[in-house]
């Protein structure tokens, strides 16, 4: 080949090169905690499988913490609604400033286990809540998990309602306020990335968050000494993505876009449900004093928080509720 050939070559490669890296598009997606956790092993389990199917035409950038947002968590999902944000990967709880439906997966005592759980997300009330979220700007990719909730102090094993009285405990969301205020406790709302330093401090003496996506992975042992596994909330996060960047998708690119989603959110829940089966005896190895209540123990919790039931069950909508219980009944 003559040397001119070689040139043209070369500049064919080279301009080749140039159009496919132009032609890559990065993404932003913000989530609520740090790059220790489930939520970020999901997150980059997603940016991993879109970038190998598109290509590297789509590149998805991961921010922790909820930088994007100022550390606001709750304002993830409002920036995504508008386009400002493309992903989110968020707990339900934490949308339901503006979409106080996403409370009714929360409502306290709903669930018996993961079965109840994996029949709501994957089943009709589960396609209901997208539809619901799809109005308000955001396209729920997938459903994976944050887990049941279990309730951590400092000041002394949590057996009864009686134990809770007094207690400063942060809470992620109004729902959680009304049940921590049932309970006799003295509820603060708090951004999750000032929690740690808050229960270091004395600024709260608990708080209540899974084991396996939140507890272990973000090392609260460290700052808490005891730990109730109550199960009394599930909270399920999600993959979501901006209507208005989904929408200026093609229907290759749509199809794409959900399969990784599905698939991330699948490794995501796996990780969260193992991480939880071996988290109480990792919490016992650290340090922390565990007590599981008894049937009847975890049934005065279960009457302690009917009032906030209610409350919420009318907020979210009856029909809903009935949606989510038929489901869940059906899964027994």
């Amino acid at each position: 080949m003559s040397k001119m050939n070689l040139i043209f070559v070369a500049a064919i490669s080279a301009a080749t090169a140039f159009g496919s890296a132009a032609k890559a598009e990065t993404l932003r997606l913000s989530h609520n905690t740090s790059d220790t956790t489930s939520w970020h092993q999901g997150s980059e389990k997603f940016s991993e499988l879109l970038n190998e199917a598109t290509g590297g035409d789509l590149d998805v950038r991961i921010f922790a913490n909820a930088q994007l947002s100022g550390g606001d968590q709750m304002k993830q999902a409002e920036m995504v609604g508008r386009g400002a944000l493309d992903f989110v990967v968020t707990s339900a709880i934490n949308v339901t400033p503006i979409v106080p439906e996403m409370a009714v997966f929360s409502l306290p005592y709903l669930y018996s286990g993961y079965d109840a759980v994996d029949a709501t997300t994957s089943g009709a009330p589960g396609d209901r809540m997208k539809e619901i979220m799809a109005e308000h700007g955001i396209i729920v990719l997938a459903w994976g998990e944050n887990g049941f909730r279990e309730v951590t102090n400092n000041v002394h094993p949590i057996k009864s309602p009686e134990d809770l009285k007094g207690l400063k405990m942060r809470v992620a969301g109004p729902m959680y306020i009304d049940v921590m205020t049932a309970l006799g406790a003295n509820p603060q709302q708090m951004q999750w990335a000032e929690t740690f330093s808050a229960l270091q401090q004395g600024v709260v003496d608990g708080q209540e968050n899974p084991i396996g996506a939140v507890i272990v992975p973000q090392r609260v042992y460290e700052v808490q000494k005891y730990i109730t596994p109550w199960h009394y909330s599930y909270d399920p996060i999600f993959l979501g993505v901006s209507k208005e960047k989904w929408d200026g998708w093609d229907a290759e690119t749509q199809v794409k876009v959900q399969a990784a989603a599905i698939e991330a959110m699948d490794f995501q829940i796996k990780v969260t449900r193992e991480g939880t089966a071996a988290g109480l005896d990792k919490l016992r190895a650290e340090g922390m004093e565990v007590y599981e209540p008894t049937a009847d123990e975890l049934q005065a919790f279960r009457d302690a928080t009917k009032e906030p039931f209610d409350k919420w069950s009318a907020k979210v909508g009856p029909e809903l509720v009935e949606l989510f219980q038929t489901s869940i009944n059906g899964s027994n």
